[in-house]
């Protein structure tokens, strides 16, 4: 990457019990980007964090920012803050000195602080709070002076490690706006780790989805969901229906017994294959209609969402998630239909689902 401003690269951290927790980490992050490191517990994605921050040292590789190797340099000399889940925040200090911390504590001068003081409030949206205490806030406010006391630092990175955890949810999906809001205005490169996926896809210009060490896909959002490269990465991003299959050749794949066209060729023939359908693109039709050639189901269940029906249809021995503003009732039979441009396929992998299940059991 040209505007690369951190570079990390073959990071790898083995712990003194011989666990690995990354195995090889690579990955550039630009000027300016909102980068998400996601993944379920234990994936490394905080370890990875704690590594750019200088809270853990790699066993091996290079964390390179703007060409400069930085791991043997300490937090405090890098040009980057992290902003934790827990904020830390000083509970005898009001806003203004909280947020005014790191410059008091470098002797800057008292008036251009507190100038700078007010910009960061006012960019976070809390203009006017600067002698409320901490503990009159409500969560969403005190991450928000969080963030303007790393903010003031002028970092070139600011690291966040999972920050709304402790939001309730409407209080989290406002944060997202907001945080993707100071990002931009602020300038400043973003690298945020979270296991939701909602908040991936709604702030990021790109996700790193991560497991067991390792980053299996970056990517756009909608490459990220659209394109998934394998079946953990399609089945951690958003709901979806990974099934075996046979890609008979180019542009032609058995699924659920029947020949659907697609948009994906260079598996060879005859191979076998994981398939991503995702509930929405799934269409259900009544059992009389004329188009021949697809699979036949029976509802299994139906729950009202609010923006759609959600139901499970049972196709042979395969269970499918489906989304529908049509609701079918519990017992009726229907066809299945995709469109060719909706069918994902994907190589068989260790990450494919009777795999994954495994794992899961042991």
């Amino acid at each position: 990457m040209d505007n690369a401003i951190l570079s990390i690269r073959d990071v790898r951290v083995v712990f003194e019990d011989g666990f690995t927790a990354l195995g090889g980490v690579s990955i550039d992050i630009g000027q300016n980007e909102f980068v998400t490191l996601l993944g379920p517990s234990g994936c490394g994605k905080t370890t990875l964090l704690r590594c750019i921050g200088g809270f853990e040292r790699p066993t091996g590789g290079e964390i390179l920012y703007k060409g400069q190797n930085i791991i043997p340099l300490p937090p405090y000399k890098r040009a980057i803050n992290t902003v934790f889940q827990r904020y830390a925040l000083f509970p005898h200090l009001n806003v203004a000195q909280n947020v005014s911390f790191g410059p008091d504590l470098r002797g800057e001068d008292k008036k251009k602080t507190a100038q700078e003081v007010s910009r960061m409030l006012e960019l976070v949206g809390l203009a006017g709070f600067e002698k409320r205490r901490i503990a009159s806030l409500s969560g969403g406010q005190q991450q928000r002076v969080a963030i303007a006391r790393a903010l003031i630092n002028r970092p070139d990175v600011l690291l966040l490690d999972e920050p709304l955890g402790a939001l309730d949810l409407k209080l989290r999906r406002e944060m997202q706006l907001e945080l993707k809001r100071i990002q931009r205005e602020s300038g400043i490169t973003f690298i945020f780790v979270t296991h939701d996926q909602e908040e991936a896809l709604t702030m990021s210009d790109r996700i790193a989805v991560m497991r067991a060490g390792h980053i299996l896909q970056l990517g756009t959002p909608e490459d990220i969901y659209n394109e998934p490269q394998n079946a953990f990465v399609a089945d951690f991003i958003g709901d979806s229906d990974i099934l075996p299959g046979v890609m008979v050749r180019d542009r032609l794949v058995r699924l659920l017994g029947c020949d659907f066209p697609c948009v994906d060729s260079g598996f060879g023939e005859n191979a076998e294959v994981d398939v991503v359908l995702r509930p929405e693109d799934v269409k259900l039709k009544p059992i009389d209609d004329p188009v021949q050639g697809v699979p036949e189901g029976v509802v299994e269940s139906l729950l009202f969402k609010g923006v759609h029906y959600e139901m499970k249809v049972r196709a042979g021995e395969n269970v499918l998630l489906v989304h529908s503003t049509h609701a079918r009732p519990v017992g009726t039979r229907v066809k299945l239909t995709v469109a060719p441009e909706d069918i994902q396929v994907m190589r068989k992998s260790d990450c494919s689902p009777d795999v994954l299940k495994k794992h899961a059991q042991r």
